[in-house]
């Protein structure tokens, strides 16, 4: 089908979105691998409030995803994305008062949480409104390819962000990388505002559990899948410390250089072949990089479990995020895809402080040992899934 002037114009302004998208997660990316480090030496905590520290934005916004995919659906993506970016400003402003050394440890890890509580929440409406600010662009037959670029826009920043993160934080302080995390949300929604948003889709609204039954299969895969990347984000750094290995920001490097190039090798696989199969596929990816992680006996060996493991996360969540919403109505799908994303924010704020008090007692390598098992769990369910539709599919044509 040849491709129109307004759909051209619409993946030109997509691209252009997902680009300053890319400078304004730095925010988040950049703090992921310093947070365990900042609350281990700065502020004496162990390994139980590292990981609640790294997992707890998670946590929020798990609690407002329904609000976000509501304010999506009712008011517009761009309106959700904007409102996002307030949060990120707002929650990186308090986590610079952490940094302030005149307050005492518990004043400074209790702003530490605050800030990150609402980067949970800015997180949750930044996710969901580009992606249905890019939806409402390009039609939802493209639902997978604009999950699949928010992603590498998303999980790229990651790339980047975890050395430069470490970096800032050797060069500046926990304060200055905040006061940076503050900077580029405001450029980011500064240059986003002069961007014409999309129409809404009419229809009747539903709240959130009144369409989770249909997107409930895809969900548990994605939130398992969640299970790996949350536990190399917040674990990785302080399992090379443990090991007295050098250069910890690049796990998460090899990480994003996995998840962006098979983004970019197989982004429209999801809407070519279906979401089950591809999720079959990356999973497997995913199951075995967190075992050679948990095996690794140098840091190579290490390097390269993360990049199996995004290689395999790249395409699970455009995979499934597309089974889900193809269960609803279009009016509804920024509340599906909120309700979708929810399952993973289930993953990832609960893996950070419950593998980190394994950690305490087992060690690190046994973090990405559950990761594993979760990533074959997902798997099983995946081909479930699989099986069922081309069980499915044979009836139809029998009939």
């Amino acid at each position: 089908m040849p491709v129109t002037v307004q759909a051209r114009g619409g993946q030109t302004q997509l691209v252009l979105l997902v680009t300053i998208l890319f400078v304004s997660y730095l925010t988040i990316a950049m703090a992921l691998p310093v947070v365990p480090v900042f609350v281990h030496t700065q502020l004496g905590g162990n390994n139980g409030w590292s990981g609640f520290a790294v997992g707890v934005p998670f946590l929020s916004t798990l609690v407002t995803r329904a609000r976000a995919g509501k304010l999506a659906d009712q008011r517009g993506g761009k309106t959700c994305l904007l409102s996002g970016l307030r949060y990120y400003v707002l929650g990186s402003v308090i986590c610079l008062l952490a940094a302030y050394g005149a307050f005492g440890a518990e004043l400074r890890f209790a702003l530490l949480v605050l800030g990150r509580l609402l980067l949970g929440v800015g997180e949750g409406q930044v996710s969901v409104g580009t992606i249905l600010w890019g939806i409402g662009l390009m039609g939802h037959a493209r639902a997978g390819k604009v999950m699949v670029l928010v992603g590498i826009s998303m999980y790229g920043a990651l790339a980047v962000g975890g050395p430069l993160g470490l970096a800032l934080f050797h060069w500046l302080g926990f304060g200055g990388l905040m006061l940076v995390s503050t900077l580029l949300p405001v450029l980011g929604g500064l240059t986003m505002r002069r961007f014409p948003g999309t129409p809404l889709v009419a229809g009747q609204r539903y709240s959130l559990w009144q369409v989770l039954k249909p997107i409930l299969g895809p969900g548990a895969v994605v939130g398992l899948q969640g299970v790996g990347f949350a536990a190399l984000g917040a674990f990785l750094p302080l399992y090379f410390f443990s090991q007295n290995w050098r250069f910890a920001g690049w796990g998460l490097t090899c990480f994003g250089c996995g998840f962006v190039f098979m983004r970019l090798i197989g982004g429209n696989l999801p809407d070519r072949l279906g979401g089950a199969p591809v999720a079959c596929f990356s999973l497997a990816l995913e199951a075995a990089g967190q075992y050679l992680i948990w095996l690794a006996p140098v840091p190579l060996a290490a390097f390269a479990g993360a990049l199996l493991t995004g290689l395999g996360c790249s395409l699970v969540f455009p995979a499934m995020g597309r089974e889900a919403i193809k269960r609803v109505e279009p009016h509804l799908a920024g509340t599906a895809i909120g309700g979708f994303a929810a399952f993973q924010d289930i993953a990832y704020g609960a893996t950070g402080p419950l593998t980190g008090l394994v950690a305490d007692h087992t060690g690190y390598a046994t973090v990405f040992l559950i990761g594993g098992a979760s990533a074959t769990l997902a798997l099983a369910l995946a081909l479930q899934m699989l099986l069922s539709a081309r069980l499915a599919a044979r009836v139809k044509e029998a009939d």
